[in-house]
């Protein structure tokens, strides 16, 4: 066991399992004391390797992260203290890699439930090796103005208060974490304040003892006097009286074993700690008070009474000339995490993106207002979720039916289209599922699936204006601009596209006007006049109808209708229905493990 002080204000530390929180709290008390540099080094966090962004002061930093003990280790040499935030079931292996590392000194285990038989493990591996073992169940320990473990002493208010920015003249050592706090409480109020604060953890082995740190304690000159704070159960405290009895601590001890309410009880009472159940009269708290009075420690006669034990033993010492006055310093502001600030109505920070179609900051994900599991419960489908997500609004049936009728008429074209090839290729080249469907969507365009919005903008604009078919076919011409929504490679006047039929089949069954549909087949019969493959395609039957679904449902204004054409939605459509088709010639590919793909030089023609 050391037998000097732990730590320092260059202390460094190696965390073993990230846990943000307890992390930031390091550094902020760092930033508080004025520390120089962060007290913790690196991370470890095992299998994950790069680096966390955390904040020292107003100054991000990136904390290098390791996957194992022996790789943080080599990387931070400097740092000697381990914190283990790892679970009960790996705690005991964690701690002994980092035991066993020449550059760790001190190790605080802070789980709950370590076997016994692996806590004797690594107590006796510490202690023949002098190194020290903090916990475990711990919740570790602090040198004022120095370095912290994990969450001890708990809020940066809670540190103000208790004056733990600055060293005073205290020692305290306890086994409870959690009574630790309140006891940095009651130090700062009647005395300078403490110097170093150890909580032992609570459970029956502890990897260091009272005493042991009670004697460390005695050889800091710093430490003026000690404070103790047992627990009934185990017989810890009267290695303390042994000490105390051979003269071994020459500084006064104050001390108090709670637990004395016991007897009180007319079974046997186990409180909290694994520790805290006495097994006969010598672990009761009231023997061990008694015996730590008979060695010589000064022990109030109840807990109420520790307070004033504390005062008059710092006042005597002041009183001696002992205990020197402590320069009180003003620590520095804490800069405020912006969400926390932003809770507590302190500031004001502009949002840097604008949703209006989903939340999934509630219990459950909602999509322009309906929860998820609504959706789920009503039945709703494809098109219903396409109307919500898009369109910010529930449509009629017979309208998401169109929309799921446009997405299984467009998802697949054959392997031969433009898209499909792209894709193919780039499966056949090996890549991924993401890469290959890509290539095949970065082709849609004008001319490949991107006519369904200029067939709905021109239908709409020449419908709009009152013109015939003749004069918006002619106009057309003059400007040079094919009729987006007409001609096909393959059908014909006499072999028309099924896909078009059945999509116009739907609509005059269940549109209340298919006004834009009945005039693209008008241009229709004005242009097959001309050439028998100039043809209602399907693009200009889905353009030409969505224009009857928006404008029929009585759900759109003629402003919404004109910016819906405009910004693009109806070609999201062939783009989310082409998709499944892109998708499935990509598995396609694979599973037929095709070789990478090489055009036929037949098929080129090779010219100067």
């Amino acid at each position: 066991m050391a037998t000097g002080q732990l730590f320092s204000k260059t202390t460094q530390a190696l965390f073993y399992n990230y846990k943000q929180l307890p992390i930031q709290r390091m550094l902020d008390f760092d930033f508080l004391c004025g520390r120089e540099t962060p007290s913790v080094a690196g991370i470890i966090n095992p299998g994950a390797e790069g680096f966390q962004k955390l904040f020292f002061g107003q100054e991000e930093i990136a904390i290098p992260v390791h996957s194992t003990v022996e790789a943080a280790c080599a990387a931070h040499p400097m740092a000697d203290v381990f914190i283990n935030f790892s679970s009960f079931r790996s705690a005991a292996a964690s701690s002994m890699a980092a035991l066993k590392q020449p550059t760790i000194r001190v190790v605080a285990i802070i789980a709950e439930g370590v076997p016994e038989a692996d806590t004797k493990q690594l107590i006796a591996y510490a202690r023949s090796n002098n190194k020290v073992v903090i916990g475990p169940a711990t919740v570790g320990g602090i040198q004022a103005g120095a370095f912290k473990i994990g969450d001890t002493a708990g809020t940066i208010d809670n540190i103000i208060h208790c004056k733990l920015y600055r060293p005073g003249s205290v020692g305290f050592v306890s086994k409870s974490g959690g009574m630790s706090n309140e006891l940095y409480n009651t130090i700062a109020r009647v005395t300078d304040g403490i110097y170093e604060g150890i909580a032992i953890g609570g459970d029956v082995f502890p990897g260091s003892t009272l005493s042991d740190h009670i004697l460390r304690f005695n050889n800091i000159p710093q430490v003026k006097m000690m404070v103790v704070l047992g627990e009934l159960g185990g017989r810890d405290e009267y290695s303390l009286v042994e000490a105390l009895k051979q003269g071994k601590v020459n500084k006064p001890v104050v001390a108090w074993v709670s637990g004395t309410c016991a007897r009180l009880f007319k079974s046997e009472v186990q409180f909290g700690h694994a520790g805290a159940k006495s097994g006969g009269e010598m672990e009761s708290a009231q023997a061990k008070n008694q015996a730590l009075r008979d060695a010589g420690a000064v022990v109030p006669t109840s807990y109420e009474a520790f307070e004033s034990a504390i005062k008059e033993t710092f006042e005597k010492l002041v009183e001696e000339g002992k205990i020197p006055p402590v320069k009180e310093v003003t620590p520095p502001q804490i800069p405020e995490d912006l969400n926390t600030a932003i809770k507590s109505g302190k500031v004001r920070a502009p949002t840097h993106i604008i949703s209006t179609i989903s939340d999934d900051r509630g219990e459950e994900p909602c999509y322009a207002g309906v929860p998820m599991s609504s959706i789920v419960e009503q039945g709703y489908g494809v098109g219903d979720v396409i109307s919500l997500l898009w369109f910010k609004r529930s449509l009629p049936r017979y309208c998401t039916q169109f929309i799921e009728i446009c997405i299984m008429l467009c998802a697949d074209h054959g392997p031969c289209v433009s898209g499909a090839h792209n894709t193919i290729v780039t499966a056949r080249a090996g890549k991924d599922l993401v890469s290959s469907l890509v290539s095949g969507l970065l082709t849609i365009g004008p001319r490949f699936g991107g006519a369904i919005d200029d067939a709905a903008r021109y239908f709409k604009d020449a419908y709009d204006r009152g013109l015939s078919p003749y004069e918006f076919v002619e106009s057309m011409k003059k400007k040079g601009i094919r009729v987006p929504g007409i001609g096909h490679r393959i059908k014909r006047g006499d072999n028309r596209d099924q896909r078009v039929e059945l999509l116009q089949k739907f609509a005059r069954t269940h549109f209340p006007s298919v006004k834009y549909m009945e005039y693209a087949v008008q241009v229709e019969t004005y242009t097959l006049s001309k050439a028998n493959n100039l043809v209602l395609n399907v693009d200009g039957a889905i353009g030409s109808l969505f224009l009857d679904l928006l404008a029929g449902s009585g759900m759109f204004s003629k402003q919404e209708i004109d910016e819906i054409v405009e910004i693009g939605y109806l070609n999201g459509l062939f783009v989310l229905a082409r998709s499944i088709g892109l998708i499935g010639h990509t598995f396609d590919q694979k599973r037929l493990k095709q070789p990478l793909y090489r055009h036929p030089w037949e098929d080129v023609l090779y010219t100067k």
